[in-house]
């Protein structure tokens, strides 16, 4: 676990997936090449075993260091909630990226709080509701980002972990 405390060790979690990215990325080949019917099922069954013992609460490092793009119905359902114009919100948080989306204009996300909770949770962006994808069905599709996201996220980080052993892949 990277763990130190309550705390998550950021530092170490990076440094975890550095070493871990060869075996990883590996391991993701192997399973391209390969049908694994009961993939999803194995990935919920961790993420939902992981997720038991890691607190997003204390690590939030995922609203600290991605910028979620913001759909046009996030744009709509956070002014309403906040109570201000769609035009206001975009001006007062938002710029567009490389790729023509909305994107907060600063991290950590402007809505994360001093004790890394969310002040717009019930109207959060569709990103970050499904945030880090590994409760989400075709597993296989989403490999590249999941790799990215072993360096953000210490659940994704243990569960691919648990992966590999489960599926019994050894390198």
């Amino acid at each position: 676990m990277i763990k130190q405390s309550n705390k998550i060790d950021l530092y170490v979690l990076k440094k975890n997936a550095d070493t871990a990215r060869p075996s990883t990325n590996k391991f993701f080949k192997s399973i391209k090449k390969k049908s694994y019917a009961d993939l999803d099922k194995a990935v919920h069954h961790l993420h939902e075993e992981v997720f038991t013992k890691i607190n997003c609460l204390s690590c939030a490092n995922c609203c600290r260091s991605l910028g979620p793009r913001i759909a046009e119905r996030d744009i709509e359902k956070l002014s309403k909630f906040l109570k201000i114009k769609s035009s206001v919100f975009i001006e007062k948080y938002l710029i567009m990226d490389e790729d023509s989306d909305y994107i907060f204009k600063s991290m950590p996300c402007p809505f994360l709080d001093n004790e890394n909770y969310c002040m717009v949770y019930s109207e959060r962006p569709k990103a970050c509701r499904e945030y880090p994808h590994t409760d989400r069905r075709r597993f296989y599709q989403l490999l590249n980002i999941t790799l990215n996201n072993t360096f953000i996220c210490p659940a994704v980080y243990e569960i691919v972990e648990k992966l590999k052993k489960t599926l019994e892949f050894k390198f």
